[in-house]
């Protein structure tokens, strides 16, 4: 017959006292195959947790001291009550790591941001063929993540604690969007993760990555409105851009670029995948390709855009005489040549191909800028801020406006608030009458025209 195992008097300080020191641990059995176990010593005892792993072999691991002489402080001093919800615990813990590792290596936050940057680099390459790669989230995650010690956790014991401590240490030198770029790269990179592994995490885990990746409470929202600039002042940033396209012998390429972004109001990125065939002239019309922003699929793959007659023109010669597949805005690529005993090394054309990185036309902006009389802080994007408020404030309705920015309502709702306000002020102020007999209504500001009235866009 099998010997039945007796659970050991462990429960009290009084009745561990009555046992004798020795090295095998008095336990008390927590299920078929765990117990809490007590190590008496010549001075007080220790706690430990044992699993039987069959074969005369077990797992032990100590986890606290008893409380036979300390008074307990659920720290590192345990009475029998909080000595068994520690054992809980890393029994649970150690059926995790088991679990973890079941089909291999346990992933960590490392190989959940390698996996991901090699995903990206593939995407990128699909989209750009043999171009030279951006990788910009393979810098940014090298840099701050796999550096740091977060990256060496295992994902299965990543807590929302370590991943806020991370998010700390980010802040201290890095600017806000710096640190919120670096944050939805590695967001990415563990939500992918926790779809890949989620027989093998938590079931919380998504909640983990979410509340220990925000900021703390909500930031009020960026109004975007204010980085608008007026028409006049967009006219003056591409006669800049004439000026130093001119001056820079850029053929036409820079200006061609500035003023499709002025005109559309899309992303760059948006704007370097333009075609040959999106320019449709007799409809006075550019068809803008989506982002590849958010996780849904899109209905559509490009947006049709109305422009005027004189951006068509300033067009013709990046579509003339072109295959209609072509990419509609390039520039040149330049490689330094050998200097000479009479010349220095200069810079001279190679080959000509799309643009790539936005970061291409950072230079040449801060001169188009400096030219117009802007300050630096003028960037780009306020070009599609500006596209975004004229047409507000011209009347058009909001999901409108959102559907030709590629964006949604509750974007412009809540980056654009003002010019909205200003646009619904208008059309309320139709409805408002004369209450009060004989009283005349000149105060009131005329209404703007309708959106049926305004010139100019329109979605296919």
């Amino acid at each position: 017959m099998a010997r039945t195992r007796v659970d050991a008097q462990i429960t009290t300080r009084n009745a561990r006292k009555q046992l004798k020191p020795r090295k095998k641990p008095y336990c008390r059995s927590l299920g078929p195959t765990v117990a809490i176990g007590y190590q008496r010593k010549q001075r007080g005892g220790v706690w430990q947790v044992v699993q039987s792993l069959g074969s005369k072999r077990y797992r032990v691991e100590q986890i606290g001291i008893a409380d036979d002489f300390l008074e307990a402080n659920g720290v590192n001093v345990y009475d029998f009550e909080q000595a068994k919800s520690a054992a809980v615990a890393r029994i649970a813990s150690w059926h995790a790591d088991d679990r973890a590792s079941a089909d291999g290596p346990a992933p960590t936050v490392r190989s959940a941001v390698e996996i991901y940057m090699e995903m990206q680099e593939a995407r990128e390459r699909a989209v750009q063929g043999k171009g030279r790669l951006r990788g910009d989230a393979r810098l940014r995650l090298s840099r701050h993540v796999l550096s740091d010690v977060v990256a060496d956790i295992v994902l299965h014991t990543l807590k929302e604690a370590d991943l806020a401590r991370w998010r700390d240490r980010r802040s201290v030198n890095l600017s806000v969007s710096t640190v919120r770029r670096i944050v939805n790269d590695l967001k990415a990179a563990l939500n992918a993760a926790a779809v890949k592994h989620r027989p093998q995490l938590p079931p919380d885990m998504a909640i983990i990555i979410k509340n220990g990746l925000s900021a703390g409470e909500a930031a009020p929202p960026l109004a975007r409105d204010q980085a608008a600039l007026p028409d006049a002042d967009i006219r003056r940033i591409i006669e800049a851009a004439r000026t130093v396209d001119t001056e820079d012998d850029w053929d036409g390429d820079l200006l061609r670029m500035i003023l499709v972004l002025s005109a559309t109001g899309a992303r760059f990125s948006q704007v370097a995948r333009m075609t040959v065939s999106d320019v449709q002239a007799s409809q006075s019309r550019l068809m803008v390709p989506t982002s590849r922003k958010g996780r849904g699929t899109k209905n559509t793959t490009h947006i049709g855009v109305r422009v005027g007659a004189d951006v068509i023109a300033l067009l013709h010669p990046a579509i003339a005489g072109r295959r209609r597949g072509e990419p509609l805005l390039e520039r040149w690529r330049h490689v330094q040549a050998k200097g000479t005993e009479t010349q220095p090394p200069r810079w001279v054309r190679n080959t000509r191909g799309p643009w790539g990185a936005a970061t291409e036309l950072t230079r040449p902006w801060l001169e188009i800028v400096t030219r117009a009389g802007f300050p630096s802080e003028v960037v780009p994007y306020a070009l599609r801020h500006s596209s975004i408020v004229r047409q507000l404030r011209a009347g058009l309705p909001v999901r409108l406006v959102a559907a030709l920015h590629d964006t949604s309502t509750a974007m412009i709702e809540r980056h654009y608030a003002s010019a909205i306000v200003d646009m619904l002020d208008d059309l309320s102020a139709g409805a408002v009458i004369p209450l009060i007999g004989g009283q005349p209504m000149n105060h009131l500001a005329p209404l703007r025209r309708s959106a049926n009235e305004v010139a100019g866009v329109a979605v296919l």
